[in-house]
């Protein structure tokens, strides 16, 4: 890459504007004052457990009992709001612990966390909706998301609704985590985090016919440290996960064309099963652990690389892509959910945040590959299906190789 190549994404403001047609507005996401610093910040590991049958019986009754009572409390705001009152999520709290007993008993089989942490939930979401950064919240369907949370409230010595094995000393103790209601449930792994760690929350969620822990935990300790303080402009595409400007190309696994095959016939054995039947119920099995592999595969690659990225670069550059516009192209939108470059965003975005990267999103109308890396040149003839192009300059260009 020649010399102006860096400060494409160093400082993209400074691009020669006499050729531009419109004032590009390019988004820099600088990091806090305080990133890669060791102060108390809230982290989430999340760890698969090894429920006994009972257990995995008693995590699906939480699950059921949190989504009714989210979709009862959905149902009661929808009501109180069209006869003309202020529903709120508290009052929406009291009112179902007044009427647990009666109306519904079998929710006093599992801890009092999962209901009321689901209309906590409830709440969450109407104040996204009302903010603007959500749609109006839905009812939730069985088999889908099932999840319950488990929450310790305030720092305070005394029992508490969650816990990890081993007090003070987590990490030479069996992995092992404590749930109200239930007990002790062995785990895969031991949490990831060091020094002073203080437990906030537990999230129990099923994933195929597996069970996992989202443990919220308040840490000064970071996963890993800075490796170097470079500049890096990443491209994402379909060929390949992404091209940086060093000259790197990272490929992506595209674990959903990979698999495609088996989807496709797993997907036909599972229609031809009776409903209500147990084969059909194993099928069902079979299908959603092959979906669970490819998001893991897709989910592992993606952390790799925005991981590298933002322990070896200062500054990152990255294209604001209209990810909606691009997938209503049937030919290539299969392709383009496959590399998940919406997922690559937020992953990057909050871990420069942890790590002390600024991100410099340029302009969704900027021609970073119309323009001449040498003399800034636009080239208006270039058209998509055209890869490799030379400037007046005597400059070749490659966009597929240069971001």
């Amino acid at each position: 890459m020649d010399a102006y190549t860096p400060n494409l994404f160093a400082d993209l403001c400074e691009r020669p504007k006499p050729q531009l047609r419109r004032e590009h507005q390019h988004e820099v996401v600088r990091a806090p004052v305080e990133a890669g610093k060791p102060f108390p910040r809230l982290m989430v590991h999340k760890i698969e457990l090894m429920p006994t049958k009972d257990q995995a019986i008693y995590f699906a009754k939480a699950c059921g009992i949190a989504r009714h009572a989210y979709n009862w409390a959905l149902a009661e705001w929808k009501a109180q709001y069209k006869a003309g009152g202020k529903p709120s999520e508290e009052s929406l709290r009291r009112h179902y612990n007044a009427i647990k007993a009666e109306k519904f008993p079998w929710a006093l089989e599992v801890t009092k966390c999962a209901p009321q942490s689901a209309i906590q939930n409830l709440g969450t979401a109407f104040a996204r909706f009302f903010a603007g950064t959500s749609g109006y919240p839905r009812f939730k369907k069985k088999g889908v998301h099932d999840s319950f949370r488990a929450v310790n409230g305030p720092d305070k010595k005394g029992w508490d609704a969650t816990r990890l094995s081993g007090g003070d000393d987590l990490f030479r103790s069996r992995p092992r985590i404590f749930l109200a209601g239930i007990g002790w449930v062995r785990m895969r792994e031991r949490l990831r985090y060091r020094g002073q760690v203080i437990v906030k929350s537990v999230t129990v969620s099923r994933r195929a016919d597996r069970w996992f822990a989202a443990i919220l935990v308040e840490t000064t300790d970071l996963p890993h440290a800075r490796k170097a303080n470079g500049t890096v402009g990443v491209d994402l595409g379909v060929k390949a996960l992404a091209t940086l400007s060093t000259g790197e190309v990272v490929a992506g696994p595209k674990p959903h064309g990979a698999l495609l095959k088996r989807l496709r016939r797993l997907s036909r054995s599972l229609s031809r099963k009776k409903k209500g039947s147990a084969n059909r119920r194993k099928a069902k099995d079979r299908l959603a652990r092959l979906h669970a592999r490819i998001a893991n595969i897709r989910k592992d690659a993606l952390h790799k690389l925005t991981t590298r990225l933002v322990l070896e670069n200062a500054v990152i550059g990255i294209e604001d892509l209209n990810v909606r516009g691009m997938v209503k192209n049937r030919r290539l939108a299969r392709s383009i959910t496959d590399q998940s470059f919406g997922e690559f965003r937020r992953q990057l975005l909050y871990k420069a945040a942890w790590y002390g990267a600024d991100v410099v999103i340029a302009d969704q109308w900027f021609p970073s590959s119309k323009t001449c890396s040498c003399c800034g040149t636009i080239n208006d003839a270039l058209v998509l299906g055209v890869s490799a192009w030379s400037c007046g300059c005597g400059a070749d260009h490659d966009r597929d190789a240069e971001p």
